[in-house]
Protein backbone atom coordinates (compact mmCIF):
# COMPACT_ATOMS: atom_id res chain seq x y z
CA UNK A 1 0.00 0.00 0.00
CA UNK A 2 1.53 3.15 -0.56
CA UNK A 3 0.30 7.21 -0.27
CA UNK A 4 -0.46 7.52 -3.65
CA UNK A 5 -3.61 5.13 -3.53
CA UNK A 6 -4.92 7.91 -1.13
CA UNK A 7 -4.09 10.49 -2.66
CA UNK A 8 -7.84 11.59 -3.50
CA UNK A 9 -9.23 10.42 -0.15
CA UNK A 10 -10.34 14.01 0.96
CA UNK A 11 -12.35 14.67 -2.67
CA UNK A 12 -13.56 11.60 -1.96
CA UNK A 13 -14.72 12.59 1.69
CA UNK A 14 -17.35 14.95 1.03
CA UNK A 15 -19.09 13.57 3.66
CA UNK A 16 -22.16 16.20 3.92
CA UNK A 17 -23.06 14.29 0.45
CA UNK A 18 -22.28 10.72 1.79
CA UNK A 19 -24.37 8.08 3.39
CA UNK A 20 -22.06 7.76 6.52
CA UNK A 21 -22.60 11.52 7.66
CA UNK A 22 -25.71 10.10 9.29
CA UNK A 23 -23.83 8.07 11.75
CA UNK A 24 -20.65 10.41 12.57
CA UNK A 25 -22.02 13.90 11.77
CA UNK A 26 -22.85 14.44 15.52
CA UNK A 27 -19.13 15.26 16.67
CA UNK A 28 -17.76 18.55 13.80
CA UNK A 29 -14.45 18.56 13.13
CA UNK A 30 -13.85 21.06 15.69
CA UNK A 31 -14.88 19.59 18.27
CA UNK A 32 -13.19 15.85 18.05
CA UNK A 33 -9.95 18.40 18.08
CA UNK A 34 -10.31 20.69 20.72
CA UNK A 35 -8.73 19.55 23.91
CA UNK A 36 -10.78 20.21 26.66
CA UNK A 37 -10.71 22.67 28.88
CA UNK A 38 -8.03 21.84 31.98
CA UNK A 39 -9.54 21.17 35.16
CA UNK A 40 -6.74 20.95 37.35
CA UNK A 41 -3.83 22.61 38.78
CA UNK A 42 -1.98 24.43 35.99
CA UNK A 43 1.54 23.10 37.83
CA UNK A 44 0.35 19.68 37.55
CA UNK A 45 2.04 18.08 34.49
CA UNK A 46 -0.60 16.53 32.09
CA UNK A 47 0.21 13.00 30.64
CA UNK A 48 -0.09 13.36 27.09
CA UNK A 49 -1.44 10.60 24.14
CA UNK A 50 -1.60 11.58 20.73
CA UNK A 51 -4.70 10.14 18.85
CA UNK A 52 -4.51 10.22 15.03
CA UNK A 53 -7.42 8.99 13.67
CA UNK A 54 -9.78 9.82 10.66
CA UNK A 55 -11.94 12.84 11.01
CA UNK A 56 -12.02 13.73 7.28
CA UNK A 57 -11.96 10.54 4.53
CA UNK A 58 -14.37 8.24 3.65
CA UNK A 59 -13.40 6.37 7.35
CA UNK A 60 -14.77 9.70 9.23
CA UNK A 61 -17.32 8.18 11.20
CA UNK A 62 -15.14 5.41 12.40
CA UNK A 63 -12.83 7.68 13.29
CA UNK A 64 -15.53 9.78 15.06
CA UNK A 65 -16.55 7.19 17.13
CA UNK A 66 -12.92 6.28 18.65
CA UNK A 67 -11.87 9.34 19.29
CA UNK A 68 -15.71 9.63 21.37
CA UNK A 69 -15.00 6.91 22.96
CA UNK A 70 -11.45 8.01 24.08
CA UNK A 71 -12.52 11.42 25.04
CA UNK A 72 -15.62 9.42 27.39
CA UNK A 73 -12.35 7.47 29.01
CA UNK A 74 -10.46 10.75 29.10
CA UNK A 75 -12.95 12.38 31.21
CA UNK A 76 -13.72 9.49 33.28
CA UNK A 77 -10.29 8.93 34.45
CA UNK A 78 -9.39 13.05 35.25
CA UNK A 79 -12.73 12.88 37.02
CA UNK A 80 -11.70 9.63 39.04
CA UNK A 81 -8.32 10.96 39.83
CA UNK A 82 -6.47 11.17 36.89
CA UNK A 83 -3.02 8.55 35.88
CA UNK A 84 -0.72 8.33 39.03
CA UNK A 85 -2.18 11.34 40.21
CA UNK A 86 -1.50 13.38 37.29
CA UNK A 87 -4.00 14.39 34.14
CA UNK A 88 -4.61 12.60 31.08
CA UNK A 89 -4.73 14.62 28.45
CA UNK A 90 -5.52 13.54 24.58
CA UNK A 91 -4.35 15.66 21.89
CA UNK A 92 -6.33 14.69 19.03
CA UNK A 93 -5.17 14.76 15.03
CA UNK A 94 -6.80 14.33 11.89
CA UNK A 95 -4.83 11.31 9.77
CA UNK A 96 -7.40 11.64 6.99
CA UNK A 97 -7.24 7.81 6.63
CA UNK A 98 -4.53 8.24 4.94
CA UNK A 99 -0.42 6.72 6.00
CA UNK A 100 1.35 9.86 4.70
CA UNK A 101 -1.04 12.31 6.38
CA UNK A 102 -0.82 10.12 9.54
CA UNK A 103 2.83 10.22 9.53
CA UNK A 104 3.01 13.73 9.41
CA UNK A 105 0.54 14.53 12.14
CA UNK A 106 2.43 11.80 14.24
CA UNK A 107 5.42 13.73 13.85
CA UNK A 108 3.88 16.93 14.58
CA UNK A 109 2.76 15.13 18.19
CA UNK A 110 5.90 14.10 18.68
CA UNK A 111 7.99 17.47 18.32
CA UNK A 112 5.55 20.17 19.15
CA UNK A 113 3.32 18.36 22.00
CA UNK A 114 6.00 16.56 23.53
CA UNK A 115 3.51 13.23 23.87
CA UNK A 116 3.92 10.16 25.80
CA UNK A 117 2.39 7.99 24.17
CA UNK A 118 0.33 7.34 20.57
CA UNK A 119 -2.47 5.41 19.47
CA UNK A 120 -5.30 5.56 17.00
CA UNK A 121 -5.96 4.80 13.42
CA UNK A 122 -8.72 2.86 11.11
CA UNK A 123 -7.10 2.53 8.08
CA UNK A 124 -4.84 -0.42 8.23
CA UNK A 125 -1.93 1.21 5.74
CA UNK A 126 -1.43 3.86 8.05
CA UNK A 127 -1.53 1.41 11.28
CA UNK A 128 1.38 0.07 9.70
CA UNK A 129 3.64 3.42 8.93
CA UNK A 130 2.61 4.51 12.64
CA UNK A 131 4.02 1.60 13.59
CA UNK A 132 7.12 1.42 12.33
CA UNK A 133 7.26 5.81 13.00
CA UNK A 134 6.63 4.60 16.73
CA UNK A 135 8.96 1.71 16.58
CA UNK A 136 12.11 4.42 15.56
CA UNK A 137 11.27 6.89 18.33
CA UNK A 138 10.92 4.25 21.08
CA UNK A 139 7.43 5.39 21.96
CA UNK A 140 4.66 3.00 23.00
CA UNK A 141 1.90 2.81 20.30
CA UNK A 142 -1.63 1.71 20.70
CA UNK A 143 -4.00 0.21 17.55
CA UNK A 144 -7.25 1.15 17.77
CA UNK A 145 -9.03 0.07 14.48
CA UNK A 146 -6.44 -1.16 12.18
CA UNK A 147 -6.90 -4.86 11.51
CA UNK A 148 -4.68 -6.42 9.06
CA UNK A 149 -2.93 -9.40 10.54
CA UNK A 150 0.09 -8.27 9.64
CA UNK A 151 0.44 -5.64 12.97
CA UNK A 152 0.78 -8.06 15.47
CA UNK A 153 2.09 -10.44 13.23
CA UNK A 154 4.55 -10.54 10.40
CA UNK A 155 5.41 -7.01 11.21
CA UNK A 156 4.48 -7.07 15.18
CA UNK A 157 6.97 -4.69 17.09
CA UNK A 158 8.02 -4.45 20.92
CA UNK A 159 6.17 -1.12 21.84
CA UNK A 160 3.26 -2.15 19.15
CA UNK A 161 0.02 -3.04 21.02
CA UNK A 162 -3.23 -3.75 19.14
CA UNK A 163 -6.68 -3.54 20.84
CA UNK A 164 -9.28 -4.33 17.33
CA UNK A 165 -9.13 -8.16 16.35
CA UNK A 166 -6.76 -9.42 13.55
CA UNK A 167 -8.55 -9.94 9.81
CA UNK A 168 -8.02 -13.85 11.13
CA UNK A 169 -10.27 -13.55 14.02
CA UNK A 170 -12.91 -11.71 12.05
CA UNK A 171 -12.87 -14.24 9.13
CA UNK A 172 -12.77 -17.46 11.43
CA UNK A 173 -15.56 -16.08 13.74
CA UNK A 174 -17.84 -15.91 10.95
CA UNK A 175 -16.64 -18.44 7.98
CA UNK A 176 -18.07 -21.88 9.72
CA UNK A 177 -21.37 -20.62 9.89
CA UNK A 178 -20.94 -19.11 6.26
CA UNK A 179 -19.53 -22.16 4.95
CA UNK A 180 -22.43 -24.31 6.34
CA UNK A 181 -25.61 -22.19 6.02
CA UNK A 182 -24.98 -21.07 2.60
CA UNK A 183 -23.03 -23.02 0.39
CA UNK A 184 -19.54 -23.50 -0.55
CA UNK A 185 -18.63 -21.21 -3.86
CA UNK A 186 -17.77 -17.49 -3.27
CA UNK A 187 -16.81 -14.73 -4.68
CA UNK A 188 -15.58 -11.88 -3.46
CA UNK A 189 -15.91 -8.01 -4.01
CA UNK A 190 -12.87 -6.55 -2.14
CA UNK A 191 -11.05 -2.95 -0.87
CA UNK A 192 -7.81 -2.86 -2.94
CA UNK A 193 -5.54 -2.50 0.24
CA UNK A 194 -4.15 -4.16 3.10
CA UNK A 195 -6.92 -4.41 4.83
CA UNK A 196 -9.00 -5.98 2.27
CA UNK A 197 -6.35 -7.81 0.88
CA UNK A 198 -5.98 -9.51 4.21
CA UNK A 199 -9.20 -10.70 4.46
CA UNK A 200 -9.20 -12.13 1.20
CA UNK A 201 -6.11 -14.18 1.97
CA UNK A 202 -8.03 -15.09 5.46
CA UNK A 203 -11.25 -16.51 4.08
CA UNK A 204 -9.49 -18.07 1.01
CA UNK A 205 -7.48 -20.50 3.68
CA UNK A 206 -10.35 -21.36 5.03
CA UNK A 207 -12.49 -21.89 2.04
CA UNK A 208 -10.01 -24.01 0.53
CA UNK A 209 -9.24 -26.15 3.35
CA UNK A 210 -12.68 -26.36 3.94
CA UNK A 211 -13.18 -27.86 -0.25
CA UNK A 212 -15.15 -24.78 -1.50
CA UNK A 213 -13.56 -22.84 -4.04
CA UNK A 214 -13.37 -18.95 -5.22
CA UNK A 215 -15.79 -17.96 -8.58
CA UNK A 216 -14.45 -14.87 -8.81
CA UNK A 217 -13.07 -11.78 -7.31
CA UNK A 218 -12.89 -8.30 -7.60
CA UNK A 219 -11.22 -5.73 -6.12
CA UNK A 220 -12.11 -2.38 -5.51
CA UNK A 221 -10.15 0.93 -5.38
CA UNK A 222 -11.00 2.95 -1.89
CA UNK A 223 -13.90 5.46 -3.31
CA UNK A 224 -15.95 3.16 -5.61
CA UNK A 225 -18.95 4.64 -6.33
CA UNK A 226 -20.51 2.66 -8.92
CA UNK A 227 -19.74 -1.59 -8.36
CA UNK A 228 -21.94 -2.02 -11.43
CA UNK A 229 -19.27 -4.18 -13.21
CA UNK A 230 -18.55 -6.30 -10.49
CA UNK A 231 -22.60 -6.82 -9.46
CA UNK A 232 -22.77 -7.92 -13.62
CA UNK A 233 -20.38 -10.40 -13.18
CA UNK A 234 -21.49 -11.41 -9.63
CA UNK A 235 -24.99 -11.92 -11.03
CA UNK A 236 -23.18 -14.47 -14.00
CA UNK A 237 -21.25 -16.49 -12.18
CA UNK A 238 -23.90 -17.07 -9.15
CA UNK A 239 -22.25 -17.94 -6.37
CA UNK A 240 -23.40 -19.06 -3.50
CA UNK A 241 -21.99 -16.25 -1.34
CA UNK A 242 -21.18 -12.81 -2.48
CA UNK A 243 -17.97 -11.84 -0.09
CA UNK A 244 -18.21 -8.25 0.44
CA UNK A 245 -14.41 -7.27 2.00
CA UNK A 246 -15.24 -3.21 1.73
CA UNK A 247 -14.81 -0.40 4.49
CA UNK A 248 -16.98 2.91 5.28
CA UNK A 249 -18.85 4.46 2.69
CA UNK A 250 -17.43 2.30 0.06
CA UNK A 251 -19.84 -1.04 1.97
CA UNK A 252 -22.65 1.30 1.94
CA UNK A 253 -22.43 1.85 -1.24
CA UNK A 254 -22.13 -1.64 -2.67
CA UNK A 255 -24.62 -2.81 0.06
CA UNK A 256 -27.01 -0.23 -1.98
CA UNK A 257 -26.11 -1.35 -5.53
CA UNK A 258 -26.51 -5.09 -4.21
CA UNK A 259 -30.60 -4.00 -2.91
CA UNK A 260 -30.93 -2.14 -6.49
CA UNK A 261 -29.62 -5.21 -8.09
CA UNK A 262 -31.72 -7.41 -6.05
CA UNK A 263 -29.17 -9.74 -5.86
CA UNK A 264 -29.51 -10.30 -1.76
CA UNK A 265 -32.52 -11.70 -2.66
CA UNK A 266 -30.67 -14.47 -5.08
CA UNK A 267 -27.31 -14.79 -3.23
CA UNK A 268 -26.48 -14.76 0.22
CA UNK A 269 -24.10 -11.65 1.05
CA UNK A 270 -21.92 -11.97 3.97
CA UNK A 271 -18.57 -10.51 4.98
CA UNK A 272 -16.26 -10.05 8.35
CA UNK A 273 -16.09 -6.54 9.39
CA UNK A 274 -19.71 -4.69 9.84
CA UNK A 275 -19.82 -1.76 11.83
CA UNK A 276 -22.59 -0.30 13.88
CA UNK A 277 -21.92 3.09 11.95
CA UNK A 278 -22.37 0.96 8.57
CA UNK A 279 -25.99 -0.51 9.27
CA UNK A 280 -27.28 2.82 10.99
CA UNK A 281 -26.47 4.73 7.21
CA UNK A 282 -27.91 2.27 5.48
CA UNK A 283 -31.81 2.19 4.28
CA UNK A 284 -33.72 -0.53 5.21
CA UNK A 285 -34.14 -2.18 1.95
CA UNK A 286 -30.27 -2.46 1.70
CA UNK A 287 -29.92 -3.84 5.34
CA UNK A 288 -29.25 -7.67 5.08
CA UNK A 289 -26.27 -10.17 5.25
CA UNK A 290 -24.28 -11.74 7.74
CA UNK A 291 -21.38 -10.66 9.55
CA UNK A 292 -18.96 -10.04 13.05
CA UNK A 293 -19.29 -7.18 15.13
CA UNK A 294 -16.12 -7.00 17.42
CA UNK A 295 -18.13 -5.51 20.12
CA UNK A 296 -22.20 -4.59 20.49
CA UNK A 297 -23.65 -2.28 23.12
CA UNK A 298 -26.94 -4.84 23.57
CA UNK A 299 -25.66 -7.44 26.19
CA UNK A 300 -27.99 -7.62 28.48
CA UNK A 301 -26.25 -10.36 30.45
CA UNK A 302 -23.11 -8.57 31.04
CA UNK A 303 -22.23 -6.53 33.85
CA UNK A 304 -21.29 -2.95 33.27
CA UNK A 305 -22.56 -2.85 29.60
CA UNK A 306 -25.93 -1.02 30.05
CA UNK A 307 -24.63 1.36 32.71
CA UNK A 308 -22.11 2.33 30.49
CA UNK A 309 -24.45 2.46 27.04
CA UNK A 310 -26.19 5.06 29.47
CA UNK A 311 -23.72 7.14 30.36
CA UNK A 312 -21.93 7.32 26.49
CA UNK A 313 -25.36 8.13 25.57
CA UNK A 314 -26.14 11.16 27.94
CA UNK A 315 -22.76 12.14 27.11
CA UNK A 316 -23.19 12.03 23.08
CA UNK A 317 -26.77 13.46 22.70
CA UNK A 318 -28.46 9.65 22.55
CA UNK A 319 -25.75 8.07 20.54
CA UNK A 320 -25.14 4.81 21.25
CA UNK A 321 -21.47 3.12 21.70
CA UNK A 322 -20.53 1.45 18.48
CA UNK A 323 -17.11 -1.49 18.98
CA UNK A 324 -15.51 1.80 17.36
CA UNK A 325 -16.32 4.01 20.19
CA UNK A 326 -15.21 0.90 22.79
CA UNK A 327 -11.76 0.38 20.51
CA UNK A 328 -11.30 4.02 22.02
CA UNK A 329 -12.53 3.95 25.69
CA UNK A 330 -10.88 0.37 26.21
CA UNK A 331 -7.28 1.77 24.54
CA UNK A 332 -7.02 4.64 26.58
CA UNK A 333 -7.67 2.50 29.35
CA UNK A 334 -5.52 -0.10 28.88
CA UNK A 335 -2.30 2.39 28.55
CA UNK A 336 -4.03 4.24 32.41
CA UNK A 337 -3.83 0.74 33.63
CA UNK A 338 -0.06 -0.21 32.33
CA UNK A 339 1.09 3.35 33.16
CA UNK A 340 0.36 2.80 36.73
CA UNK A 341 0.81 -0.96 36.65
CA UNK A 342 4.54 0.18 36.20
CA UNK A 343 4.50 3.05 38.30
CA UNK A 344 6.05 4.67 35.26
CA UNK A 345 5.92 6.84 31.77
CA UNK A 346 9.06 5.02 30.55
CA UNK A 347 8.37 2.91 27.37
CA UNK A 348 9.49 0.00 28.30
CA UNK A 349 8.18 -0.67 31.58
CA UNK A 350 4.82 0.53 30.24
CA UNK A 351 4.83 -2.06 27.98
CA UNK A 352 6.18 -4.74 30.17
CA UNK A 353 3.23 -3.77 32.46
CA UNK A 354 1.09 -4.23 29.31
CA UNK A 355 2.19 -7.43 28.35
CA UNK A 356 -0.30 -10.20 29.22
CA UNK A 357 -2.65 -6.86 30.62
CA UNK A 358 -6.53 -7.90 31.28
CA UNK A 359 -8.87 -5.48 31.13
CA UNK A 360 -11.06 -5.51 33.87
CA UNK A 361 -14.89 -6.48 33.53
CA UNK A 362 -15.75 -2.57 33.76
CA UNK A 363 -13.52 -1.55 30.99
CA UNK A 364 -13.34 -5.37 28.87
CA UNK A 365 -17.68 -4.90 28.67
CA UNK A 366 -17.91 -8.65 27.25
CA UNK A 367 -18.58 -11.51 29.09
CA UNK A 368 -15.03 -12.92 28.44
CA UNK A 369 -11.45 -11.62 30.00
CA UNK A 370 -9.41 -10.16 26.80
CA UNK A 371 -6.39 -9.92 27.58
CA UNK A 372 -3.18 -8.25 25.71
CA UNK A 373 -1.39 -11.35 24.70
CA UNK A 374 2.41 -10.86 25.56
CA UNK A 375 4.22 -13.08 22.25
CA UNK A 376 2.39 -10.55 19.60
CA UNK A 377 0.50 -7.49 22.21
CA UNK A 378 -2.88 -8.61 20.66
CA UNK A 379 -6.01 -7.89 22.72
CA UNK A 380 -7.96 -11.27 22.42
CA UNK A 381 -11.42 -9.42 22.37
CA UNK A 382 -14.62 -11.70 21.53
CA UNK A 383 -16.36 -11.66 18.38
CA UNK A 384 -19.70 -11.11 18.02
CA UNK A 385 -21.07 -12.41 15.01
CA UNK A 386 -24.41 -12.38 13.51
CA UNK A 387 -27.19 -10.93 11.14
CA UNK A 388 -28.45 -7.70 10.40
CA UNK A 389 -32.04 -6.79 11.58
CA UNK A 390 -33.79 -6.02 7.96
CA UNK A 391 -35.91 -4.46 9.84
CA UNK A 392 -34.91 -2.86 12.25
CA UNK A 393 -34.75 0.42 13.44
CA UNK A 394 -31.55 2.25 15.27
CA UNK A 395 -29.80 1.03 17.50
CA UNK A 396 -31.98 -2.42 17.07
CA UNK A 397 -30.15 -3.22 13.63
CA UNK A 398 -28.02 -6.34 14.57
CA UNK A 399 -28.83 -9.47 15.96
CA UNK A 400 -26.06 -11.31 17.47
CA UNK A 401 -26.03 -15.36 17.76
CA UNK A 402 -22.99 -15.86 19.55
CA UNK A 403 -19.88 -14.59 21.12
CA UNK A 404 -16.59 -15.65 20.78
CA UNK A 405 -14.09 -15.80 23.14
CA UNK A 406 -10.99 -14.15 20.88
CA UNK A 407 -8.37 -16.48 22.17
CA UNK A 408 -10.71 -19.54 20.28
CA UNK A 409 -10.34 -17.64 17.10
CA UNK A 410 -6.64 -16.10 16.94
CA UNK A 411 -3.92 -17.89 15.37
CA UNK A 412 -0.91 -18.62 17.81
CA UNK A 413 1.72 -15.70 17.49
CA UNK A 414 4.04 -17.97 15.55
CA UNK A 415 1.19 -19.17 13.08
CA UNK A 416 0.77 -14.87 12.76
CA UNK A 417 4.36 -14.64 11.46
CA UNK A 418 5.32 -12.88 15.41
CA UNK A 419 8.88 -12.79 15.96
CA UNK A 420 9.03 -9.99 18.71
CA UNK A 421 12.95 -8.54 19.42
CA UNK A 422 13.33 -6.07 22.02
CA UNK A 423 16.02 -3.26 22.16
CA UNK A 424 19.21 -4.27 23.65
Amino acid sequence: MNDTQFGSLDRLGSLDRRGLLKAGAAAGVAGLLATPKPTWAASETPIKIGLVDPITSIFAPLGHSEIKGARFAEAEINKNGGIMSRPLQLLVEDGAGNPGTSLDKAARLVSRDKIDFLMGTVNSASSLALSQFANKHNMLFMVTGGHVDAVTGTDCKWNTFRTCSTTWMLTSGDFETLFKKFGKSWYFITTDYAFGHAEQADYTKQLKAAGGKVLGSALAPVGTTDFSSYLIDVKAKKPKVLCLLLAGDDQVNCMKQIAQFGINKEIAVAGALFELEQAQALPPAARYGWWTMEWYWNQPNTPHVAEFVKAYRAKYNNEYPSARSWFGYASTYAIKLAVEKAKSTDTMKVVRAMEGLVLPPEIALQPNAPAYRAADHQLLLSMFPGHVISNGTYPNLFDVTAIIPGAELALSPAAAGCKMTYPT
